[in-house]
């Protein structure tokens, strides 16, 4: 018999293994010396000799090791409609039990958390690649250091449908959605177009940076999207040259994140996907004209700077407002509540304004103000 140890012979085939402690045994009638030849404990070998005398060969073999009951495990029932809401909405785990509990199933987020992870089919992932330093949203502690501002194309079939893309046309509806986003707090600014143009662009960008100033927001504002021909483009001299203009002078500045890299401006891309599952998929066509579109968008802007609970990084499912509120800002709630313009008929002459004379009769009173501050 070769010189094998029992663990090593164990991991090969149970069974036999055990087979052999009991062969050797009943050749040598010594625990001590089945033991010492299979390099195993005495305690190894009673046991399996125990079982091998009452229950056969069949003692021999592997048993579940399941505990009889578990008083703490979710009902089946619990756990299909966990399935059954993620199917329909695809959340994350944390919006999940907040979508529960208001249909009367209480479950913990860990909970769910545990349930995806054994009934989920696998989830393909897109490796990332390794990108160069950028400011990110979590470098950002100060509320309103970081605006992540994007332009969203409402006329997204893809994203609403035929039905809904079909209305957007019938109506004549802004079809470009301009975003400003906190990367903190997730306070977000919107305004509509019918024309996805640089000035309309800069004009949006100027009157959420006036909207912040007049709420006393003194802090340096880094206004960044992408390479879009709305926000300067991708020529870094033209870039530069709009940051002095226009936004220096109101302590703010114009940048970009690199190109490609969508995830620099994350929040703001993730609440364009909010807008057309909360808002446009049930709401857009309800609208009939610009003045409702204008509307319901304001009442959005209240539900979800004010009410909505957010589930991102630092939220602790509160609303953008109560977040401000709790690092520390003490003036008035209504800078949540900037309202929705229609940019088209105002940017031009905003703009113009700006151009005749170099000192910039726009920011004039701003700096007038902060100068007296």
């Amino acid at each position: 018999m070769a010189d094998m140890a029992y663990r090593e012979i164990y991991a090969v085939t149970r069974t036999q293994a055990r087979q052999r402690l009991v062969t050797t045994h009943q050749l040598t009638h010594s625990i001590s010396e089945t033991a010492r030849r299979w390099h195993t404990s005495r305690q190894v070998v009673r046991k399996w000799l125990l079982r091998y005398q009452q229950e056969g060969e069949h003692g021999l073999e592997d048993r579940s090791h399941r505990p009889h009951s578990c008083p703490h495990q979710v009902p089946a029932e619990v756990e299909q409609r966990v399935m059954d809401a993620w199917r329909e909405t695809h959340w994350g785990r944390k919006r999940l039990a907040l979508y529960l509990l208001v249909e009367g199933i209480p479950v913990s987020a860990h909970t769910i958390r545990h349930i995806l992870r054994r009934c989920r089919p696998p989830q393909t992932r897109t490796k990332r690649r390794s990108v160069y330093p950028a400011l990110w949203a979590w470098d950002a502690e100060q509320p309103f250091s970081l605006l992540q501002v994007d332009v969203k194309d409402v006329h997204d079939k893809a994203a609403l449908g035929t039905g809904h893309t079909t209305h957007i046309r019938r109506h004549h509806l802004p079809r470009y959605q301009y975003t400003a986003c906190d990367g903190r707090t997730r306070l977000r600014f919107l305004a509509y177009a019918h024309a996805n143009n640089s000035t309309n662009g800069l004009a949006f960008l100027l009157l959420v940076t006036l909207w912040l100033r007049a709420f006393g927001i003194e802090c340096p504002i880094c206004l960044q999207s992408d390479w879009g021909q709305e926000f300067g483009g991708d020529r870094p001299d033209h870039v530069a040259e709009l940051s002095a203009r226009y936004f220096e002078p109101l302590n703010a500045q114009l940048r970009r994140y690199p190109m490609g890299r969508k995830g620099y401006n994350g929040r703001v891309e993730r609440s364009h996907r909010t807008d057309d599952e909360e808002f446009y998929a049930p709401y857009l066509l309800q609208m009939h004209s610009t003045s409702d579109v204008l509307t319901w968008s304001q009442r959005w802007v209240f539900v979800y700077n004010t009410l909505r609970p957010h589930f991102g990084i630092g939220m602790d499912q509160e609303p953008p407002l109560m977040v401000l509120r709790r690092l520390g800002y003490t003036g008035s709630s209504y800078i949540a509540l900037l309202p929705p313009l229609l940019l088209d008929p105002i940017s031009a002459d905003l703009l113009v304004s700006c151009d005749r004379q170099p000192g910039n009769d726009l920011l004039a009173t701003y700096r007038r103000q902060h100068a007296k501050g």
